[in-house]
Formats: structure tokens, sequence, C-alpha cells
């Protein structure tokens, strides 16, 4: 293509950007929100964990640690000391006295008695003691055996006893019927005790209104007879009262 068919120095190159007028939509004004970084996430999407390295913090020269000057031992390794066996030489320790064990003639058998050989048991009376002198100690007379006969065995099982009480005096054939209390002898228990309660009113005094002392004038004190002719009805003025009035007899 020859340069003469263009006119002027403008030449067709692709746009640099998006323009507007390419698109009948709102094209790539409206887009999606970016699925990367921790600002202006899509909600709709799941957001892993952001890690940020934050800056050195100002400390003071004086804490920081000596560095080098402080040599790590050889046996130290990255999991530990070196588990080596290490020897040291101690001074030689004094030697232990020999034990005297007694020979064979140290012992006499003979002397053991009963500590040795079985024998039977030997008791002694020894005397009282100075403590109980003064204790009296009740005899044989002064226990009592428990009773072998009713429900107070000890020790065994007894029998279902049964006791027959004398009759009482009331309901008996022989009591006196004319000693029960009468109709009137009981006191008559209200309703209101075993059934429900009914409503209750009660009926308070007039309240009377504090009295008036001022003077009332009575029926004698009115003359309907001197009042004059009862006022009529009258219908006001159409026009305004504040209209000039209309004169017809004007003086020459």
């Amino acid at each position: 293509m020859s340069a003469d068919v263009w006119v002027g120095t403008w030449r067709p190159h692709r746009p640099r950007g998006p323009i507007a007028a390419l698109y009948t939509s709102p094209g790539p004004k409206y887009r999606l929100p970016t699925n990367v970084g921790y600002q202006l996430h899509d909600p709709s999407r799941h957001r892993a964990p952001a890690y940020s390295f934050g800056t050195r913090s100002q400390r003071p020269r004086d804490d920081r640690s000596p560095g080098p000057a402080y040599m790590v031992p050889a046996n130290t390794t990255a999991r530990g000391r070196d588990g080596t066996p290490a020897y040291s030489i101690y001074g030689r320790p004094r030697d232990t006295e020999p034990f005297r064990t007694p020979g064979p003639g140290r012992y006499c058998p003979e002397k053991a008695g009963k500590w040795a050989f079985p024998s039977t048991p030997v008791y002694s009376l020894a005397a009282r003691t100075k403590q109980f002198a003064g204790d009296q100690t009740p005899g044989p007379a002064a226990y009592g055996l428990p009773p072998m006969l009713g429900p107070r065995v000890v020790g065994k099982t007894s029998a279902p006893n049964f006791s027959m009480a004398g009759r009482g005096a009331a309901g008996c054939f022989c009591a006196d019927l004319c000693k029960t209390p009468g109709p009137c002898n009981y006191r008559v228990v209200a309703a209101d005790v075993y059934k429900r309660r009914a409503p209750r009113y009660s009926m308070l005094a007039r309240n009377l209104p504090p009295p008036d002392d001022t003077r009332k004038p009575g029926p004698g004190a009115y003359s309907p007879e001197k009042r004059g002719q009862p006022r009529g009805i009258t219908f006001g003025v159409r026009h305004s009262d504040y209209l000039a009035p209309l004169v017809l007899d004007v003086p020459d």
C-alpha cells in the first residue's frame, strides 16, 4: 500500500487502552474483585491467611547478644551434648576394715533354752500394781444375765409376742350414753373453711361533702314579675360597619 492513500501524518494503530466507544455495555469499567491479596478481596471466595514481615524493632545496643565472643563447646551438637562416655581419675579410697565373724567355738546352743527349743507356755502371776489399790471392782453378784424368755433374748431369735390390753371405757357396752355431748355442743364450721370462699363486700358509711356556709337566696328573693318585656331577636346588618353610609338628601 502506497503512502499517498493516507491523508496527513496520522496512521491507524492499536489503542493503548480500552475505549468506551468500542463497547455497547459498560465493558471493562466494572471488573470482578480480585482473588489475590488481602485488600479488596472477592467476598464470595475463600481467603487464605496473609502474613506480613514487620519492621525491625528499635532496641538499644546494650541489650544485644555478645556474638561470637562465647565459643560453643566442641562436644555440643545440633541435638544436644555428645553422648560419648567421659572418664575422670579420682583418688584411691581407703580399704574397709575386715568384718570379724565369730568362730564355731563362740556359740553355746545348750544355753539357749526355750529360745532355741520348743517348750510349753509359762505364765506368772504378778503383784497388783499400785494404781489399782483403791479401785473397787464389782463382784460376780453385781452382774445380771440377760433373760432367756421373751423378745429380748441375746443371740437367739424370738417368736412374735402378743399382749391383751384392758377394755377401754369409750365405746364400751357399759358406757353411759347420757354423758355424750348434744347437738348444741358442736360448733358449726363456716363453709368458707372447706369450700371455695365466696366474694365478700362491705358497705361503708356515706361520705358527705363539706358543709357550705355561704348565704344563698331563697325562692322569695326572686321577683319574675318585675322584669321587663323579654328581649326580642334582631337581625344584624348585612353590610360592613366600615363602609360609608348612603346619603340621599344633600343640603344645598
